[in-house]
């Protein structure tokens, strides 16, 4: 593993957590001495999405990665929280107990778990997810944000 700073590749592990299905490492470059976080995680989820044209697909994590990316780009939300709502989205879908989900509800769970993390990346993924036509489908949505806190 290199330093994804200065590619030196001399590392030391500051910090291991083990949360179930996956293992987050706090690691320090010995040549720049900055930090920074690695995941280990136990391999892809064994399920089919199906599409809203009923086509079947196996779950991509990659895809709900893009997306989230996509949101919350210049919203100063890092990597590792990033990472974290992607967890959770994971253990939801994973939790279910089902090897099939459709793509509507993955939108859902994405969602629910993005409004959490912030309005304005929840705005961003809703407006494209539910099809927001003009400005008084945001409005709308802010109105819903508003009222519920």
């Amino acid at each position: 593993m290199l330093c994804p700073y200065c590619s030196h590749n001399k590392l030391k592990v500051c910090d291991k957590r083990d949360s179930g299905d996956e293992i987050r490492r706090r690691r320090e470059c010995l040549g720049c001495s900055k930090r920074f976080t690695t995941y280990e995680r136990i391999e892809a989820l064994d399920i089919t999405v199906v599409k809203k044209d009923a086509k079947r697909e196996p779950y991509d994590r990659s895809k709900i990665l893009k997306s989230i990316k996509i949101c919350t780009d210049k919203l100063q939300i890092g990597d590792d929280r990033i990472e974290m709502v992607i967890g959770r989205i994971e253990r939801e879908i994973k939790n279910r107990k089902q090897k099939e989900i459709s793509s509507e509800r993955i939108g859902r769970i994405i969602m629910k778990n993005l409004k959490r993390l912030d309005k304005a990346a929840y705005l961003r993924f809703a407006s494209v997810y539910q099809g927001f036509e003009d400005v008084e489908d945001f409005e709308e949505e802010i109105r819903k944000l508003v009222k519920k806190k």
